[in-house]
């Protein structure tokens, strides 16, 4: 994405080199580390260098860069959705800017990139998560069983959650 989208409170542009060591320092903060463990500087590196399946970009707020989020896509026609993930600064938690910078990113997924389903999968015991992504219209499918492996080395359950275009309110 070379556009820059504007949400309410939030600006999301892509990410840059420059961006990489603020967007590790942040993601291996005590309340973000235990859903986003093993981001090293090599890797959020290669994510920005396009080495990896995601598009990644910061979200910023009054210029600062306050989150990270990036997207994948499904291109298969037959089942083409759009994931997203996404972290926010430990000072930018609990303000509503995670809810506004998912449902920027789900709109611009469905209007400029054309998918009709945006999924997202927290961790299952990620309730403030999952409060958020409620809040930005997303709905629970279901319980993705030892989904992924945690921080603590040990697999976890993942709850699987959508939006579809019309639910947009656009």
């Amino acid at each position: 994405m070379s556009d820059v989208v504007k949400g309410e409170a939030v600006v999301i542009r892509p990410a840059t080199e420059g961006d990489v060591a603020r967007v590790v320092a942040f993601l291996n903060q005590p309340t973000v580390v235990e859903f986003w463990p093993g981001e090293t500087h090599e890797h959020v590196l290669a994510k920005v260098r396009g080495e990896d399946d995601v598009t990644p970009f910061v979200v910023e707020v009054d210029g600062a860069v306050a989150g990270y989020i990036q997207y994948w896509e499904e291109d298969d026609p037959d089942y083409r959705h759009a994931g997203i993930d996404v972290a926010m600064a430990p000072g930018y938690q609990d303000r509503g800017l995670g809810v506004d910078a998912v449902r920027t990113m789900a709109r611009y997924l469905v209007v400029a990139r054309g998918h009709h389903r945006v999924v997202i999968d927290p961790a299952a015991h990620n309730a403030r998560a999952i409060r958020a992504y409620e809040k930005a219209g997303f709905r629970r499918v279901g319980i993705m069983r030892n989904y992924e492996r945690g921080a603590d080395g040990t697999w976890h359950d993942s709850l699987l959650m959508d939006l579809l275009a019309e639910e947009l309110g656009e």
